[in-house]
């Protein structure tokens, strides 16, 4: 149980698996008709920034260390 709790073996990629999910629910809830373009845009600016802050942050660790 513990190593589900902690991530198990998808511990580095936590961040990646909850915005590509958050992108394909924007994305979704567009061709549904929920959102318009706008809101869909925003969301996938936003989680698509999230990604890339972390993949910066990973890359800059590991020129360091």
């Amino acid at each position: 149980m513990r190593k589900f709790i902690r991530g198990g073996y998808l511990t580095g990629y936590r961040t990646y698996i909850i915005s590509a999910t958050g992108i394909i629910s924007a994305i979704g809830a567009y061709l549904v008709g929920d959102t318009d373009i706008f809101t869909m845009l925003q969301a996938i600016f936003t989680l698509a920034g999230i990604y890339f802050l972390r993949r910066s942050n990973e890359t800059k660790g590991k020129e360091n260390g």
